[in-house]
């Protein structure tokens, strides 16, 4: 599965690149759990802590495209290190923006950080591809993503140690000490960055089915010829919208929308570690115990994730990944109805059945472009802003009708999803069953 025509072996080089995956997982999982913090500290309503999403997934939209390039140009070696610098560069940005104190400056460090983790994302995500045979390149890409899924297990603990953490007298030290994590960030990247620097990392190319490389091709072989990419941009658009809004409102959901816990349960070791008593004697989770919940969620993220890198080897992947929207387009139908525990049990089977998306629908999209398989990526990655924009939108409906209701909208983007998947043997008239 990591080996050439040739039986040259890319075990050590996939290794290398799935760690750039449990990177960003941790700097995502940290996202995802920072909203709640700012709508505390700057008193703010959902939309508008939505901002944070917008200036997280603003930094892919404006460097997708001068990451693809530049990959093109230096190779994916470069193009990885020069993305890690950036990483770093916007962690250790963080410790100034505590000091400044203001909304604007640590939308700037996400910012930057985000920028940073698109050269990562548009270079490794089709580097996992091609470091094999090409029928195990969705198999493949899911694996490296499962790193994915570790970092965004940890990355809501060490938001709970530092953006909801609390002082001997009960005051909230979140203010203070949220830069810690981002410069730890800063320091592994720069470490991470010397090591890629002597590491090999060979410059394959995918295959080219569609001969979009041949001389004299021209634009009538350009890759938005091909609707299975052009319709990837927009499946990965919903997509991210949908797994953006559904990680950045979980805390403000299990908040606020879980039933009522019973006074029996408050004497457990467990309950006492994600709830706390409110003044009228009943049980609500609290802030830093849905922290904690978020990371059981995407453990359940790393489950569907290997999960489903099993069931890529058996069955094609688009069909895989069909069934498992309309699965998520169900599991939001029953939050949406607000059923009680049945519909906080299907937000957490929503991770499940996310973990294989993203990943699956870059492999789909990038399917056979051969050397212009970068260039693609790059667009796609740039689809990322659905994250930026329909959160505000998930948000707009939380503050008018709850949070239950606004799981309307990730119901739609997982239905446009199925059509991608149902249809994406047609689009791409590929022989693939």
């Amino acid at each position: 599965m990591f080996s050439s025509p040739e039986g040259k072996s890319y075990a050590i080089t996939f290794a290398l690149v799935s760690s750039l995956f449990l990177l960003w997982g941790f700097c995502n999982g940290m996202i995802d759990v920072m909203d709640k913090h700012f709508q505390q500290e700057l008193h703010l309503s959902l939309a508008q802590s939505a901002w944070v999403q917008f200036a997280h997934y603003l930094g892919y939209f404006l460097m997708a495209l001068p990451a693809g390039w530049l990959a093109t140009k230096i190779g994916y070696k470069g193009g990885i290190i020069t993305g890690l610098l950036m990483v770093a560069a916007g962690g250790f940005w963080f410790i100034p923006a505590t000091h400044i104190s203001q909304f604007w400056a640590f939308l700037f460090g996400v910012c930057v950080i985000a920028a940073g983790l698109t050269f990562l994302e548009t270079i490794a995500n089709p580097y996992t591809t091609v470091l094999g045979p090409k029928q195990f390149a969705a198999t493949r890409i899911n694996l490296a993503q499962s790193c994915n899924g570790i970092g965004w297990i940890f990355g809501p603990i060490a938001g709970k140690l530092f953006f909801y953490g609390e002082d001997a007298s009960g005051h909230s030290t979140g203010a203070t000490t949220l830069w810690i994590p981002y410069a730890g960030v800063a320091v592994v990247v720069i470490i991470i960055a010397v090591i890629f620097y002597f590491a090999p990392v060979p410059d394959v190319k995918s295959q080219d089915e569609y001969h979009v490389d041949d001389a004299g091709a021209g634009n009538s072989h350009s890759i938005w010829s091909h609707p299975h990419f052009l319709f990837a941009v927009v499946a990965q658009f919903v997509y991210v919208a949908a797994q953006s809004g559904i990680f950045s409102f979980f805390i403000n959901y299990m908040t606020s929308q879980v039933p009522a816990i019973p006074a029996s349960w408050a004497d457990f070791w467990l309950t006492k570690t994600l709830v706390h008593k409110m003044a009228d004697g009943s049980l609500q989770i609290s802030d830093g115990g849905a922290s904690s919940l978020a990371s059981v969620g995407f453990f359940c993220f790393l489950l569907g994730r290997f999960s489903g890198a099993i069931l890529l080897k058996k069955y094609s992947a688009h069909k895989i990944l069909g069934l498992y929207a309309v699965l998520n387009a169900v599991v939001c139908g029953v939050i949406f109805l607000k059923l009680g525990w049945l519909s906080v049990a299907c937000v957490f089977l929503s991770y499940f059945f996310m973990s294989i998306m993203f990943p699956t629908i870059f492999a789909l999209g990038i399917h056979g472009l051969g050397s212009r398989a970068k260039k693609a990526s790059s667009f796609i990655v740039m689809a990322i802003i659905g994250g930026a924009i329909v959160p505000k939108l998930m948000g707009a409906v939380g503050d008018q009708h709850g949070m239950s209701k606004a799981f309307i909208v990730p119901l739609v983007c997982f239905v446009i999803i199925a059509f991608y998947g149902f249809g994406w043997k047609k689009l791409s008239r590929s022989g693939v069953t």
